[in-house]
């Protein structure tokens, strides 16, 4: 089992509701993550499940993965990959989803760093990851000890994934 997390991409400082939860990717930031999926498509990546926070940021992030992989799964709203959710919280929601193979969860920070740390280590403040608007990171995950002992295969950043793209 891999989770893929990957944070949304550049968003707009403030909603014109003024509510945090509307902030949208600006258009540069629509444009970069365009780019960043097509650099996580061209790793030959491949998803079982696509999970999205319900803010508007990452569910747009989410779309714009689902419109660079077309016959990949359509993204759902998981409400703990909010902000502010802790890690555990977090991981319990993603368990049924977690052994059907290949997950993308999209989200935000601290929440995923968090929730790395928590998978690698047993902490979610053991490690000081900090992920970049648009980065990714794939963990493995050994069922059923889902708690610690992960391993981290691989993180790349925004621009590393723009890279990618140009391949």
């Amino acid at each position: 089992m891999t989770l893929y997390l990957l944070r949304h991409g550049i968003a707009e400082d403030a909603a014109p509701s003024g509510a945090d939860a509307d902030r949208r990717l600006t258009p540069a930031g629509r444009a970069r993550m365009r780019a960043e999926a097509a650099g996580i498509r061209n790793l030959g990546l491949a998803f079982d499940v696509v999970l999205t926070s319900p803010l508007a940021r990452a569910a747009e992030t989410a779309a714009i993965v689902a419109v660079a992989f077309p016959k990949g799964p359509k993204p759902r709203e998981l409400p703990e990959l909010a902000t502010g959710v802790p890690a555990p919280e977090t991981l319990r929601a993603l368990g049924p989803y977690l052994r059907r193979g290949r997950i993308l969860a999209v989200g935000h920070e601290p929440g995923l760093s968090r929730l790395a740390s928590f998978l690698l280590t047993g902490s979610s403040d053991a490690l000081g990851i900090a992920m970049k608007k648009g980065a990714c990171i794939a963990i493995e995950l050994q069922a059923p000890r889902l708690r610690a002992g992960a391993t981290l295969r691989w993180m790349l950043t925004p621009r590393q994934l723009r890279r990618l793209a140009d391949r």
